[in-house]
């Protein structure tokens, strides 16, 4: 069985730093491996290869039989091993893909479901399409909500005031109705100062998907006044008007990004994507063309209907292309693609960590710590369209991305059939397959035997202090160098040094799978999160803040704080003193709420959502700490809070053991906490 590999990167893909030499070995090459064909490397590691001609059978000799024995006692226990099984009942349009997957994997899949719990449930919209309380489920609660164009471009436009040079890859945007004023007196205040300046401007409604709704206006005056405006929020933002054309038409990326788990937290990004294109060249938008929506909108359910889309077998040609064509085409005109790649990682990261403290309410709220219930893992579609100097620009994120292998031809009026789509398949297919290779429930098993209590000592550790992060527990093990390419292009030669730092890219979870599994092509899937944390980590500020939300809702599966929770947050945390009183914690409590509810926001339940109580928290991070940048003073005050909780969890500590027998912290898995709670306390008091 050939142990399964990572695949080749699409060119510009960040490569990985070569493994250090070993003494005497070539750079990149393994001990005792000289410069070998490509075939005998790929025979080296079949059971039984030797050297051949008549020296290797006579030395092997007597011992050819001891190889094929053990193989087939591996194959006996692999047949042996329980296949995993997975309810397809409610997969819907994935469900084609899905099969073909489950083939190759040679898995069991339940079509109507099952009486007996399975190990993975496939749902085609949310979360809750089933009632489940045990396996895994390719849907996080609360994901639909948090990827909706209001939601998402509050959560980044929090991140963009904390970090506003490094949110810049999302477009300038303004929430409508109630932002509607504020947009007005942007816009004509930025025309007076720049009075050369002609802006476009589109229209998103909320919750539109497929293009539903989406028009371009150069003026605010142009937007559509109706009733509904009311009932269904949308979101306005500029246009960009200078995209990167291929062959004169505009395009956009897909890329599918796998969420593997938020705590701790898992990001991989499939190597390859697809590319949906404009069927009209494009035009700068004008009075003229603005609602020519083939010319402007890269909507594939839109363009399908135009006469000019092309259906092609070719991932090089059409209408939808594979995003690795569009980068061999780059580079053979001297594109700096791996520069692009790494934009791109660092786009995608930055959007996760912008939605995992909203996601963490909604996971406690529908799976409370404690008490059963599944995993979660989801496929996110993210949007980007390429700029004309190469910047990536993220249009949305969508939380059920359409993994459909078909399109609808019309044989005669009114006549369609379902032809398959070689492109979609060839991507699709193994997103779906190689993202169940990561979630195989039996590499859990074997990994949780492997390595023991650790996930308990990290876990325990992040519930002592929400700020902690136990990606260490997570890495991989050695990395390996890559080489990138391409059927179209000469390969992108690779730099001394990544613009991004690579982390380990094979681990045990992995080598173990490789021995395993059937024949299967290398994943697709690459890990970039928690292989670049090191990057990233400092932008996790709202996941701090998260955690205090999570710690004072009280009542388990809310997800608002009310008013006395609120106050426990601000005794708990010595936040009140002789300028702040209680009675202004109470009147900044009602009017964050009462302005929320008045606009339309959070009025289901109530409470204080996440949101607000951001607002809260930077509203006294402002006050407590003046004359700071805002990114500042949050951190200040996150550390001040979580100082004092620390101190309040040692006192009852304290009290809980003070009758208690001596444990040693080996024996007791809190009192390891204590060590890290007195390491938090001296960090505190040194940075103050």
């Amino acid at each position: 069985m050939e142990p399964a590999r990572e695949a080749e990167e699409p060119p510009g893909s960040p490569a990985l730093p070569a493994p250090e030499p070993q003494r005497g070995h070539p750079a990149g090459a393994p001990p005792g491996d000289g410069p070998l064909p490509a075939a005998a490397g790929r025979g080296r590691g079949r059971r039984g290869a030797g050297p051949k001609g008549p020296t290797g059978r006579a030395a092997r000799g007597r011992g050819r039989r001891a190889p094929g024995r053990r193989g087939g006692e591996e194959g006996a226990r692999a047949a042996r091993r329980p296949r995993v099984t997975v309810d397809s009942s409610k997969a819907k349009t994935s469900l084609e893909a899905l099969k073909i997957s489950l083939r190759q994997l040679h898995w069991r899949e339940y079509p109507f479901g099952r009486r007996l719990p399975c190990d993975i449930y496939w749902h085609g919209v949310s979360f809750h399409d089933n009632n489940i309380f045990s396996g895994q489920v390719n849907k996080f609660p609360g994901m639909t909500e948090m990827v909706r164009k209001v939601t998402l471009s509050r959560a980044v436009r929090t991140m963009q005031d904390l970090f506003p040079l490094e949110y810049d890859f999302y477009p300038r945007s303004w929430i409508l109705p109630e932002e509607l004023p504020l947009f007005v007196d942007e816009v004509r205040m930025m025309k007076d100062s720049n009075p050369s300046w002609k802006p476009t401007f589109i229209v998103k409604p909320d919750g539109g998907c497929q293009g539903d709704g989406i028009y371009l206006i150069k003026d605010p005056s142009d937007i559509r006044q109706t009733g509904s405006i009311q009932s269904r929020p949308a979101v306005v933002q500029e246009y960009i008007c200078k995209p990167l054309l291929v062959d004169k038409l505009k395009f956009d990326i897909r890329l599918y990004v796998l969420l593997k788990s938020l705590e701790p937290l898992e990001i991989y990004i499939a190597k390859d994507g697809l590319s949906r294109f404009c069927t009209e060249p494009y035009q700068e938008p004008t009075l003229k063309n603005l609602h020519q929506v083939f010319m402007h909108l890269t909507n594939y359910s839109l363009n399908i209907h135009s006469g000019n889309f092309i259906h092609s077998d070719n991932v090089n040609t059409g209408s939808k292309r594979t995003f690795s064509s569009i980068l061999c085409r780059l580079s053979s005109r001297g594109a700096d693609v791996k520069k692009l790649w790494s934009d791109i990682i660092s786009l995608v990261i930055k959007t996760i960590i912008a939605l995992t403290p909203e996601l963490k309410v909604y996971y406690q709220s529908d799976i409370p710590a404690g008490k059963p219930g599944p995993t979660c893992f989801q496929i996110l579609g993210f949007d980007i369209l390429l700029m004309k100097n190469l910047k990536p620009m993220l249009l949305e994120v969508n939380a059920n991305p359409s993994m459909r292998i078909e399109h609808e031809q019309e044989l005669s009026p009114g006549v369609f059939e379902n032809v398959p789509s070689p492109v979609d398949e060839e991507v699709k297919v193994a997103v779906i397959r190689d993202t169940l290779r990561l979630m195989d429930p039996q590499n859990k098993k074997r990994k949780d035997i492997q390595f023991g209590a650790l996930p308990c000592l990290s876990n325990c550790l992040c519930c002592l202090f929400p700020g902690h992060q136990g990606s260490d527990l997570c890495q991989d093990g050695p990395s390996q160098r890559l080489r990138n390419k391409c059927q179209t292009s000469e390969p992108v030669s690779e730099a001394n040094e990544d613009l991004l730092d690579t982390g380990p890219a094979d681990g045990p979870e992995h080598e173990t799978t490789r021995a395993l599994e059937p024949e299967l092509p290398s994943l697709c899937l690459k890990q970039v999160f928690p292989k670049y944390a090191k990057q990233f980590n400092y932008l996790r500020l709202v996941d701090r803040v998260a955690a205090l939300f999570i710690r004072f809702l009280g009542v388990k599966g809310t997800t608002k704080l009310g008013p006395t929770g609120f106050r426990t947050f601000i005794r708990n945390c010595k936040l009140s003193n002789s300028n702040f009183s209680m009675a202004c914690v109470d009147i900044l409590y009602i009017d964050i709420t009462r302005r929320r509810n008045g606009m339309g926001i959070d009025h289901k339940e109530s409470g204080m959502c996440l949101q607000a109580f951001l607002e809260a928290f930077f509203c006294l991070a402002q006050k407590k700490y003046k004359s700071l940048p805002l990114h500042q003073q949050v951190t200040l005050l996150i550390d001040f809070c979580e100082y004092q909780l620390a101190v309040l969890d040692e006192k009852r500590r304290a009290v809980c053991h003070a009758d208690g027998p001596h444990l040693t912290p080996a024996a007791h898995p809190s009192l390891l906490g204590r060590s890290a709670s007195a390491s938090k306390l001296s960090d505190y008091r040194n940075h103050r």
